[in-house]
């Protein structure tokens, strides 16, 4: 069977070539030549890539040329001659950003731009799963966490003319970050997912992470739609600032006045849920496969994102029925243990307040024999970290956890706050031992010894390198 060819199909398949590279970035071509991709990591290049060096404080991509195309590059965006095929410019950071701009400039495609404290990367995810399935394969998205300065540029240079839609995560540390960003995005539907305490040290104050999320908002072309959860408490901060932009703007939630209402959910009998929704007129019943009442509300919000950008809503529903987890942020893995095997849940990658009680909260839900919790610090909390490393003792008295491990120096907060738990009266405290680092994380779980039957979950700051624990035991499966 013969897809009908559509307008869509007429642009080439090269991504790039080196006339187009050259006159987007104002660089120099020498040689002939076409590419298919664009990377900034020697180590990730794959054949017909173009390599961009990058300069950065500490590093200059330059020096890894020769490894670059030994890995099978065809060209290199350069601010030097080199002995291969190459475009030179005068500042390769600058030249990305240029190629960046004529890629979102020359698609004609449907954007839709994610940003939010927690819970981006997976939604963002699952909106390119459902739009690559309606649209044959033309979706585009930014891979892993690719969502600052850099990703960026990035993701964009990296999106085919042929696109019919972008997804496109948006990260920050610091106020007017996101504007920098979502300016070259120029989306049409602005996502937020939620606004919880993450980067705190640097903003200082929940409403100022809020004004640094609904930056999202101000490069929404125009007509644009801004996405936003109806149950937060910024919710009316988050809608002000898109109105103030022109938005049309639809939420997401358990809220009655929420546009994307849930309406109920029962677990589907394999960890997921059954929800059903409605929007308007609308009802929908649809199956998501992530376990935990965080994803329940992601659903809600892939939904509303993708009905706002003109998808196809039974995509967008198969979509969430058939998502694993990703690596760092939810995968589900097996390690060989004595008895059989325990279910490791790789949250390895990043770690904030909300985001802590949610996965400890899905750890509880989960059937298993023991429930263990190897959790690592809470970074950029600043002032305000003490307390809410501490507040963990509820979440995972509620979860029913059997054993902590805790990982780093924020986390001596919670080891006191457990000590006093365990001398107190009051029910089965859990045991727990605490840890400078990820090496002594592995010792002590191998100390309190896995078996059969349990469930561990590994969450931290990503510089904390719990991956490294979770490595470490799921090598074992054979």
């Amino acid at each position: 069977m013969r897809w009908p060819r559509t307008a869509g199909d007429a642009p080439r398949l090269a991504l790039w070539t080196s006339a187009e590279i050259a006159a987007a970035t104002g660089g120099t071509a020498y040689g002939e030549f076409q590419v298919s991709g664009v990377e900034m990591d020697s180590r990730d290049v794959v054949g017909g890539d173009l390599f961009v060096a990058l300069k950065g404080e500490a590093m200059d991509g330059h020096r890894f040329i020769d490894k670059a195309f030994a890995n099978g590059a065809a060209a290199a965006l350069v601010d030097r001659e080199v002995d291969y095929p190459h475009v030179r410019v005068a500042d390769t950071t600058e030249a990305l950003k240029a190629l960046a701009r004529v890629a979102r400039e020359r698609v004609n495609a449907k954007i839709v731009g994610v940003t939010g404290s927690v819970g981006k990367t997976g939604v963002k995810e699952a909106i390119f799963t459902a739009l690559e399935r309606s649209s044959r394969g033309a979706a585009h998205r930014s891979v892993r966490s690719y969502n600052n300065h850099v990703g960026v540029p990035l993701s964009l240079s990296r999106m085919p003319a042929r696109s019919r839609f972008g997804v496109f995560e948006m990260g920050m540390n610091h106020a007017n970050e996101i504007t920098g960003l979502t300016t070259q995005v120029r989306p049409h539907v602005a996502v937020i997912t939620t606004i919880a305490p993450a980067h705190i040290e640097n903003l200082g104050s929940m409403e100022a992470i809020a004004d640094a999320k609904a930056e999202i908002f101000d490069g929404l072309v125009e007509g644009g739609t801004a996405v936003i959860p109806a149950d937060s408490d910024w919710a009316d901060q988050l809608r002000s600032a898109a109105e103030k932009q022109g938005a049309k703007v639809v939420s997401f939630g358990r809220s009655p006045d929420a546009d994307m209402r849930l309406l109920d959910a029962v677990p589907d009998g394999t960890g997921g849920s059954l929800v059903t929704a409605a929007m308007g007129d609308m009802r929908l019943c649809f199956t998501v496969a992530e376990p935990g009442e965080h994803w329940i509300d992601n659903a809600l919000c892939v939904m509303a994102a993708v009905h706002a950008v003109g998808g196809d809503i039974g995509a967008a529903g198969l979509a969430l029925a058939e998502m694993g987890g990703l690596k760092g942020r939810g995968a589900r893995l097996r390690a060989k243990v004595p008895g059989g095997h325990a279910l490791i849940i790789d949250e390895s990658y990043n770690a904030n307040p909300a985001s802590m009680r949610a996965t400890l909260a899905q750890l509880g839900q989960t059937p298993a024999t023991r429930r263990i919790a190897v959790l690592g610090s809470m970074k950029e909390l600043g002032d305000f970290a003490e307390r809410f490393h501490a507040q963990l003792l509820g979440p995972i008295t509620d979860a029913g956890i059997d054993h902590a491990v805790l990982v780093g120096d924020e986390m001596s907060a919670l080891a006191r706050e457990m000590g006093k738990f365990a001398a107190g009266p009051l029910g089965k405290a859990p045991s727990f031992a605490h840890c400078s680092n990820a090496g002594e994380a592995i010792a002590a779980l191998q100390e309190f010894g896995l078996a059969g039957g349990d469930a561990v979950l590994v969450k931290g700051s990503n510089s904390v390198g719990l991956a490294r624990v979770v490595d470490h035991f799921t090598a074992r499966e054979g």
